[in-house]
């Protein structure tokens, strides 16, 4: 339903009723949202189910016309110009893919990993070093620059002064060794 529009020069001059169009050349943006904006929003809340997201709606609606205010030529018309916004903008919700909140008597928690026992962790560092310590002096050197010092082979082999493929053989050995280590095996 249309609400008509006041033309006579006295009508104009006084205040627009509730849900009335303001009219006029100079009507603003904020005028018409305080005329009508309650009327809006009783479409936007049949488009949907719920009052909130007619409110968010509306607001979203009326966000692009604010900014194609200065473009509509015809302000009479801009009821039509909102109600498509509406249209179109729940219409992309739609669209989208929705997932659903449901309300549940407990919150899901994550389940909490256990922290790490720190007298274990300093047993397994003592004995990860005891096993690098007892490589050659040679596989311990790429090791401990390429793990612990994180350097990359080639930066390990620039650093030793060797071809790149003796360090990714030496340290591929040297991981073999580590692996086989009776100390590290409960690591597994």
């Amino acid at each position: 339903m249309t609400t008509p529009v006041c033309t006579s020069a006295s009508k104009a001059a006084h205040a627009p009723l509730h849900g009335a169009r303001p009219t006029g050349p100079r009507m603003t943006f904020s005028s018409y949202v305080r005329a009508r904006g309650p009327v809006l929003l009783r479409t936007a809340r049949s488009l949907t189910a719920n009052p909130c997201d007619a409110e968010d709606l509306l607001q979203t609606a009326l966000a692009k016309t604010y900014v194609a205010w200065d473009r509509i030529e015809d302000h009479r018309a801009v009821d039509g110009y909102v109600r498509r916004a509406l249209l179109n903008t729940r219409t992309s919700q739609w669209r989208k893919r929705r997932i659903d909140e449901f309300a549940c008597d407990e919150l899901p928690e994550p389940e909490t990993v256990p922290a790490p026992d720190p007298a274990e962790q300093q047993a397994l560092h003592d004995a990860m070093w005891r096993a690098v310590m007892k490589l050659p002096d040679r596989q311990r050197a790429m090791v401990v620059l390429r793990y612990y010092e994180d350097l990359s082979e080639a930066q390990t082999a620039q650093v030793l002064g060797v071809s790149v493929g003796t360090v990714k053989s030496a340290v591929s050995r040297a991981l073999g060794k580590l692996r086989e280590d009776p100390e590290l095996v409960p690591v597994r």
